[in-house]
């Protein structure tokens, strides 16, 4: 898997930049090798300044190594007297993921029929749907995205809501619209 991250990375470094694409990682890259850590450094600073679409590539990740190296950090905080337990909020925690950049996950689409999670992106998956599909990964095509999209349109995300009080939380158009 490492020679085909090298091997697609100087593939496609280039056209990425010049299609303003940021490169960012998530995970424990120090556990990769040696030049792919360099690899990887080299297209990140290559690609930082740009503004276009971000690519996060998830190497050597899980989410219960990301949540608990956050609670590392954040104790170290705490202990130096930088924060006091009392100031933790959700917010606060979550800028201590790896992930702080990255919005929480709308959808995750689950290849080859897995019911489960797979200690991927737990804390940004609180309130995440989920398509799964029987089709393998490689396999995935764009007509398989265009029905995972459309299923998704379809549902009604709550976020932790009932129905009932989605439907009080929307905005009543009628009382500011005027024919």
């Amino acid at each position: 898997l490492m020679q085909l991250l090298e091997l697609y990375l100087r593939k496609e470094v280039n056209e990425l930049n010049e299609n303003k694409v940021r490169i960012k990682t998530i995970g424990k890259t120090s556990a990769l090798p040696p030049s792919v850590q360099q690899l990887l450094y080299n297209s990140i600073e290559l690609t930082r300044k740009n503004k276009g679409l971000t690519l996060t590539l998830a190497l050597s990740y899980s989410g219960r190594w990301d949540i608990v190296r956050a609670l590392q950090v954040l104790a170290l905080d705490v202990r130096s007297g930088k924060l006091s337990p009392e100031d933790i909020t959700e917010e606060l925690f979550a800028s201590y993921l790896q992930t702080r950049d990255m919005p929480d996950v709308d959808l995750m689409i689950r290849t080859s029929g897995e019911l489960r999670l797979s200690n991927f992106l737990l804390w940004e998956m609180a309130y995440g749907e989920i398509f799964i599909t029987e089709k393998l990964w490689p396999d995935f095509r764009r007509e398989d995205l265009y029905e995972a999209l459309i299923d998704y349109s379809k549902r009604e995300r709550r976020f932790g809501k009932t129905s009932k009080q989605i439907t009080n939380d929307k905005f009543d158009f009628s009382k500011i619209w005027h024919k």
